[in-house]
């Protein structure tokens, strides 16, 4: 079966958003999980759905030119996601959404679409958030990992990624690494 690995970019205090309401902190999304050339899929929520596809489809129309959403130009490793995402087939759990412009995009309307995704063939599964949607698949048993870059930075009263958890989850340690400028990497499986 297809592992879902969840990979976030989270604030010391476990906060995934700012006042802004996204991770402010973060210079950039690559995907720095080590995602890339385990998984075949991409699910996200439906709350994160929109944003995503207008950050990176204005990403991928113009690599070279300063993102219009965040006038920074793009990271190389951004790059290297759009590319890989453009041609990724992502899930989308959503009740409420019909319609995407993002290449491969399908929809998924309730937790067991996910794990009937799981038991298909394949390579495993990024579930790239929000934190709604990672907690509520913690919570149905369907997330087997959890890869976090935890920022140095307490971002106070905004967003907890496990804010809706409805109950409480065992972790196993698998891995921690520092990183530069005092960011830590950890990978704890669910058990």
């Amino acid at each position: 079966m297809r592992k879902l690995i969840a990979g976030l970019k989270i604030s010391l205090d476990g906060k995934v958003e700012g006042p802004e309401g996204y991770a402010d902190w973060v210079p950039a999304w690559s995907e720095d999980y080590g995602l890339t050339q385990q998984v075949d899929a991409v699910v996200l929520g439906g709350g994160m759905y929109p944003g995503y596809e207008q950050y990176w489809t204005a990403l991928k129309a113009q690599p070279d030119q300063p993102h219009p959403l965040t006038g920074k130009t793009p990271a190389q490793g951004e790059i290297e996601w759009s590319d890989f995402a453009a041609q990724t087939p992502h899930y989308v759990l959503s009740t409420s959404l019909r319609s995407a412009a993002w290449p491969q995009t399908r929809f998924l309307r309730k937790s067991d679409e996910v794990a009937e995704l799981k038991e298909q063939p394949g390579k495993d599964i990024y579930l790239m958030g929000g934190a709604r949607v990672t907690a509520s698949l913690i919570d149905a048993g369907l997330v087997d990992e959890l890869r976090l870059i935890v920022y140095p930075l307490i971002a106070g009263d905004t967003k907890a990624l496990f804010g809706t958890a409805q109950r409480r989850h065992a972790l196993e340690l698998r891995d921690v690494r520092q990183l530069p400028d005092g960011l830590v990497k950890v990978v704890y499986a669910l058990t």
